[in-house]
């Protein structure tokens, strides 16, 4: 993926950079808030390449990447000056309290999942090692690793206390420092002692804010507030002492007083709810949420239950919920699976094995989105092995007991008393799903949204898009299409700058610079043509369009006009390079002649029909 060159495509089909409020990212998903939903062109973005699909969740516009999401975000913020990264601008936009509520807390957690879930699963690490009296607790290497993995967790509020303060506008480094003063020894000093505390004849309850998540959360909220509010009064040379001094002042006594209390009350109050829910409704629970939470993460509202089960392993040692995540996503593993063993056409077959082995790995959006979602009965049945899996993992009581990526990487996490319960209640929701599939089938020739794939009926013939000097793509200086990455084709050397359509067909796309474009003829070829090798760097100066995207074509007709007396004197290879996409559809793709000449309109490659 060009991160520039698609980061540029979102911006134009999603309503142009006036039309976004804030961008940020979680593991796999870009989520956009937008002044208009409606100006962003769905199925424009949906067609990108490196777009897996897109999902409207409240007032978040989201784009469902992979693994690319990291960089591509970073290519999209780089080009939106002013776009927060990590909260919405100021509009005044009404938005949904929900919204507000689900996004804040995907934002926060997010940046710091990748820090608890590879400590989490260094935790499972050893608590298998110990079980298997592979290593004892009194040993100084366990000391250490214990240490490592659990470091994170005990200092929660310390990497939520940054995380948060990006969110709600605060200092950062005040938050941190907020969050220190819970864990100084003075304070650890004055709660162990077992004598009342009181801070200014105020009594200050007893907490332990070790590994808890809610407090933080709170606090750093109303250090946000103050911190406003003491900036707008205070004097501009006296802003950088004295706004962090009184922030911390004010805010951290009445934290120790009051917030932190009822942080740790709410903390114990969800936790005990869940609880109760797990011991009250047991099958009943683990069928309903095991079966509906793939469409509750469709919408976000899972990022809910992220703080109260690691508040749970924090402070009981265990979840009893989470395993419901590893349920719900074999289930997408396994709904794709069984695409897999079903489906008759080999790309399919091929994306539908590839998108399964990343739903068991924990990583499922490429299963749900590009896949199950898409030909409908197997998420249905995907939702069918989550709640067979769901069920027996409530029924047998299941835990968890390290926070970890709900896949094969994070078995770990469920090392204990029940880890064999939980291998059973995966397999359940797994080959549940698979053989659902298989049963009940899909329709291989309709995509929910994507029209099916042109297949080539016949022989076909390109014409030459300029006059100039043939060259095998195998000569060109980029490995892209040197190595035919993008399909089979031949380039041409030009003597002119005008190029002309090979084909008669339509104009899929065009890029913004002009350097390139994608036709598809009449008869299903799809072709790119690239002018120039690394042009793009010129953002469009010396390429002149005559033509729109959805445009008809005919053969000779005028694509492009470019300079080419400009490109060779910035000695660049101004090679036209022609490139058939859909290559794997046809039987052979060759040219009409190796090397030599070839003449503008002149037949200059041959499309022959894969046989019956």
């Amino acid at each position: 993926m060009n991160y520039q060159d698609t980061a540029q495509q979102i911006i134009n089909k999603i309503g142009g950079k006036g039309n976004i409020l804030s961008l940020f990212h979680c593991i796999t998903r870009l989520r956009f808030l937008l002044k208009d939903n409606d100006k962003a062109d769905r199925a424009a973005l949906e067609a990108l390449d490196g777009v897996i699909g897109v999902n409207i969740s409240g007032d978040q516009y989201q784009l469902i990447i992979g693994n690319d999401v990291a960089p591509l975000c970073d290519a999209l913020l780089a080009k939106l000056p002013g776009v927060s990264a990590t909260s919405a601008a100021q509009s005044g936009k009404r938005r949904n309290p929900v919204s507000v509520v689900l996004e804040g807390l995907s934002s926060i957690f997010s940046p710091i999942i990748p820090a608890i879930a590879g400590a989490g699963i260094l935790k499972g690490v050893l608590a298998l090692m110990v079980a298997m009296h592979w290593l004892e607790t009194s040993n100084q290497t366990y000391q250490i690793l214990l240490a490592i993995s659990d470091g994170v967790f005990y200092f929660m509020p310390l990497a939520l206390a940054f995380s948060a303060a990006g969110k709600f506008g605060a200092n950062p480094y005040v938050a941190v420092a907020l969050a220190a003063a819970l864990f100084h020894p003075a304070i650890q000093t004055l709660f162990k002692s077992g004598a009342p505390v009181h801070f200014m004849s105020l009594p200050v309850p007893t907490v332990n804010y070790a590994s808890t998540v809610i407090p933080i959360l709170l606090a750093v909220w109303l250090l946000s507030r103050v911190e406003k509010l003491i900036d707008r009064i205070m004097p501009g040379v006296l802003k950088t002492m004295f706004v962090p001094l009184l922030s911390l002042v004010i805010v951290t006594p009445i934290t120790l007083i009051a917030i932190g209390p009822l942080g740790i009350f709410a903390g114990n109050a969800l936790s005990s709810g869940i609880i109760w829910l797990v011991e009250n409704a047991g099958i009943v629970a683990g069928v309903v949420v095991g079966g509906t939470l793939s469409m509750i993460i469709i919408t976000g509202m899972h990022y809910v239950l992220v703080p109260i089960m690691i508040n749970n392993i924090s402070t009981m040692g265990f979840d009893p919920f989470k395993i419901l995540f590893y349920v719900a996503n074999l289930g997408q593993a396994g709904a794709a699976f069984g695409v897999f063993l079903r489906a008759r056409d080999k790309k399919l077959k091929s994306l539908a094995l590839s998108t399964s082995f990343s739903a068991v790995m924990g990583i499922t959006e490429p299963a749900m989105y590009g896949i199950n979602i898409r030909y409908k009965r197997p998420f249905a049945a995907a939702l069918i092995g989550g709640a067979c899996g769901g069920g027996f993992a409530m029924a047998m009581g299941v835990k968890t007991y390290a926070f970890a990526l709900s896949g094969l990487p994070g078995l770990p996490a469920l090392v204990g008393p029940t880890f064999m319960w939980a291998l059973v209640s995966i397999a359940i929701s797994f080959v549940c799903a698979a053989v659902v599939t298989v049963v009940l089938g899909f329709e291989e020739s309709v995509v929910a949204g994507v029209s099916p794939m042109p297949v080539a009926r016949s022989e076909e013939k390109l014409f030459a898009p300029v006059s100039g000097e043939l060259k095998p793509l195998n000569s060109l200086s980029d490995p892209v299409f040197a190595d035919e990455i993008f399909g089979k084709g031949i380039a041409i050397y030009p003597t002119s700058g005008e190029l002309r359509s090979p084909v008669n067909g339509t104009v899929e796309s065009l890029f913004e610079t002009h350097h390139a474009l994608a036709l598809q003829s009449d008869t299903g070829a799809e072709i790119l043509i690239h002018i120039g090798i690394d042009t793009v760097k010129l953002g469009g100066k010396h390429f002149t369009s005559h033509i729109t995207a959805g445009q008809n074509v005919e053969v000779g007709d005028l694509l492009v006009s470019f300079d080419l007396a400009a490109l060779q004197a910035a000695d660049i290879d101004p090679s036209v390079i022609v490139v058939v996409t859909n290559s794997e559809q046809y039987g052979d793709i060759s040219p009409v002649k190796v090397n030599g000449d070839v003449a503008s309109r002149d037949a200059f490659l041959t499309l022959t029909a894969s046989a019956a």
